[in-house]
């Protein structure tokens, strides 16, 4: 298990919820996934054994699997050209990747499948999700007739990321770019979908990040169509009405809720039992998308 890198040979820039970020270069930087579970967007205190390793195995299939579609952020440099520590390359093997410096866009970018979690109580209270209009009368957890877009900005580490309009989106970075990212996380989405569902996953819903190369173009970064950062339920438990049981860290946030915690730092322990079977859900969806047992 890894809660936290502490790498000696390079030095640490960032660390998210998740990830760990150290400086290879000018134009590169080394991304280590750790075993940390955010929920809530609060950092839990234990962490989900193999976690960062399932993340980052099934991010780096989704990123070769589309790279017909849009650029991805990994680049050709392997991990033993800059880490020459046996005991650091242990640490970080099959949970690492050396990427290329890009410019963020300053958003997220969900696309929804399904009514569940802030969108059914978003949908309940409105009759939309962020701004998006939906037919009367749908049930939890029900398919919608075609999947929406419905975008974010991003929060500093403790804070809650904060659902935006479309037209919010066009703001910050222009039309052009706004309807590309859209179209392009539509697109990625549905042919995921597709794929998971042959191999019994339903992916509820999923957030992408992207960023811009040198030349402006959209490049797809951070994390792909992973337990964290999307909603995966496995096809033959699912019902239409029910909250579906989940691969993903509903199960742990299904947890929470029994709990009296008022959902701010620091985050409330974790009983075995849940991290044990959830260290297991990671592992399974990892091993039905890609075929790769860790």
């Amino acid at each position: 298990m890894l809660f936290e890198s502490n790498l000696k040979s390079l030095k640490k820039v960032y660390q998210g919820k998740v990830r760990d970020i150290y400086e290879v270069d000018d134009q590169h930087w080394l991304i280590v996934t750790s075993d940390r579970l955010s929920a809530f967007d609060v950092v839990l205190p234990d962490p989900i054994p193999k976690k960062g390793m399932v993340l980052t195995t099934v991010s780096n299939f989704w990123f070769d699997r589309f790279s017909n579609k849009v650029e991805n952020h990994l680049s050709d440099i392997k991990l033993e050209d800059v880490i020459h520590d046996d005991q650091e390359l242990e640490i970080l093997k099959y949970r690492s990747v050396i990427v290329r410096k890009l410019k963020a866009l300053p958003f997220e970018a969900i696309v929804r499948g399904y009514v569940i979690g802030s969108g059914w109580k978003e949908y309940q209270n409105t009759g939309s999700i962020c701004e998006v209009a939906l037919p009367p009368n749908l049930k939890q957890a029900q398919q919608l007739d075609a999947p929406i877009f419905t975008p974010s900005t991003k929060a500093a580490v403790g804070d809650h990321d904060e659902n935006v309009s479309f037209e919010k989106i066009i703001d910050l970075v222009g039309k052009e770019i706004a309807e590309q990212v859209r179209d392009l996380s539509i697109g990625i989405y549905k042919e995921a979908a597709e794929y998971a569902l042959q191999h019994g996953i339903i992916i509820a819903d999923t957030k992408f990040e992207f960023g811009l190369d040198e030349k402006n173009q959209i490049v797809l970064i951070d994390e792909a169509l992973t337990p964290d950062s999307s909603r995966f339920w496995p096809q033959d438990t699912y019902v239409v009405g029910e909250s579906p049981k989940s691969y993903d860290k509903q199960y742990v946030r299904d947890y929470l809720e029994t709990l009296e915690w008022n959902k701010q730092a620091p985050g409330p322990n974790i009983p075995q039992e849940i991290i044990n079977n959830t260290s297991a859900k990671y592992l399974e969806a990892c091993e039905r998308l890609t075929g790769i047992k860790l």
